[in-house]
């Protein structure tokens, strides 16, 4: 099984040592993304809302550059720095994986990088 690792200047660049994603022969591994516009490595105006579709943006843009997209994730796991906002990051997600949505896990954190509200990263086939 081969290892290869992923970057597009599409999203943020990594901001330690690790990888935006891991394509292997069948498999994509994403790294958590955070609300980070690519451009200005800071995050976006607004609150969860605008968070979620950014992260959810920058998601896709790592998949596409590994091969795959967001119909073709099967896991994700989002953390929340509170969870009161989990109606509001719902809705958003659901604009993105609206009709056959990947299996999901959602954990409450005491803290993002940056201050982030928000980090979802996810598992996909290659396509």
């Amino acid at each position: 099984m081969k290892k290869e690792i992923i970057q597009t200047d599409n999203a943020p660049k990594a901001i330690g040592p690790y990888s935006q994603a891991i394509r292997t022969d069948s498999m994509i591994y994403t790294a958590g993304q955070i609300g980070l516009d690519p451009v200005t490595m800071e995050l976006v105006a607004g609150g969860i809302e605008e968070q979620t579709r950014q992260v959810l943006s920058n998601l896709r843009s790592v998949l596409e550059a590994a091969g795959s997209s967001l119909e073709h994730v099967v896991k994700t796991t989002v953390f929340l720095k509170d969870m009161n906002d989990f109606p509001k990051m719902n809705a958003v997600y659901a604009e993105f994986f609206g009709g056959n949505p990947p299996a999901r896990s959602t954990i409450a954190v005491a803290g993002l990088p940056k201050g982030g509200m928000v980090e979802i990263e996810a598992v996909a086939l290659i396509v």
